[in-house]
């Protein structure tokens, strides 16, 4: 995809990170090249993404097309029982002998449930996440003990595939053409100020905004038309959140229309009540597609990014996820 990693996850570096643990457990050490794989289902969209106002998240398309596809793929014919990762969830049979479930990890702070919610039944059969039930602390204190050389590994920061001396926007610089655009008060129609790239403004960021003594929220990106739109706190606030038409995805059986469940909208996020409303799969004259109605008004979310569904009885228990709409 262009240039090696810093961030911790997948740099030439970790390659030898992993042989050198392989080789302390008397495990063999597999290596395959999925270049030109990552390029095409995650790098690509990312960049498309920017460049068309949206943000897409490059670790769950990542989780979706390469480690839980490609990968998993490759396991199978080569004949191994388990795909096993070290992500901070967990799998279990439901009580009864019913559909797998995918549950959060045991470490709030490291839970990683949210960037697996597209799983389903048939990857959920064949993986397993050995230190879901685990603490980050008890994960390394147990490393340690068997004197591996990752124990002490600082944790994955960021877009793995984006050097921290870059960043996003020289990433995204080298890749499409960054555009400045104004900033305007979606409430007044005044312009407060300007933008060094349109590209690089999520929905929800507050962070280098221009304000006028008011903290305000982008609430619209519009690349075409160079401009941002803004918004303060409670004009931000939004109860209802649209899904992508077919980009809605089930860890056991799909919801019912109207049914309660707890949204979250990032990795680390604050779960919401909500209620789904699966709506149509557009069209002309069609009932509207997915969406998801708050409980309680929430923070915008960008276009492009996953929003996880876990279950209204159960808030540890993923049930879906779906693709937030622009």
């Amino acid at each position: 995809w262009g240039g090696p990693s810093d961030s911790g996850c997948c740099s030439v570096a970790d390659v030898d990170d992993a042989r050198r643990v392989a080789q302390q457990l008397g495990i063999a050490h597999h290596v395959f090249n999925l270049t030109e794989d990552f390029a095409h289902d995650v790098v690509g969209p990312y960049v498309a993404g920017h460049a068309a106002g949206t943000t897409p998240n490059p670790c769950i398309e990542c989780n979706r097309h390469i480690k839980f596809d490609r990968l998993l793929e490759r396991a199978r014919r080569l004949g191994f029982d388990r795909l096993a990762t070290g992500h901070h969830a967990q799998v279990r049979a439901a009580p009864g002998g019913g559909p797998l479930e995918l549950r959060r990890g045991a470490d709030a702070r490291k839970d990683q449930s949210y960037v697996l919610s597209m799983l389903g039944q048939r990857q959920l059969a064949d993986v397993v996440f050995p230190v879901g039930h685990l603490t980050k602390d008890r994960v390394r204190a147990e490393a340690a003990r068997l004197g591996l050389r990752t124990a002490a590994k600082p944790d994955s920061q960021d877009v793995c595939f984006i050097q921290a001396a870059e960043g996003r926007g020289g990433f995204l610089a080298g890749r499409v053409e960054l555009h400045p655009g104004s900033v305007v008060d979606g409430a007044t129609g005044e312009a407060l100020g300007t933008v060094d790239a349109v590209e690089l403004v999520t929905v929800g960021q507050r962070r280098g905004i221009p304000a006028t003594g008011t903290r305000r929220y982008a609430v619209a990106v519009d690349v075409a038309a160079r401009r941002v739109t803004v918004a303060d706190a409670r004009g931000a606030a939004t109860f209802e959140v649209r899904l992508e038409p077919g980009s809605l995805t089930w860890v056991e059986a799909a919801l019912a229309d109207g049914e309660q469940a707890v949204a979250q909208t990032s990795a680390h996020g604050r779960p919401a009540p909500c209620s789904v409303r699966l709506g149509a799969a557009g069209g002309d004259g069609g009932a509207p597609g997915p969406r998801v109605r708050f409980a309680a008004p929430q923070r915008p979310v960008a276009p492009g990014q996953t929003l996880a569904l876990y279950s209204a009885d159960d808030p540890d228990r993923v049930v879906g996820a779906g693709i937030v709409a622009a």
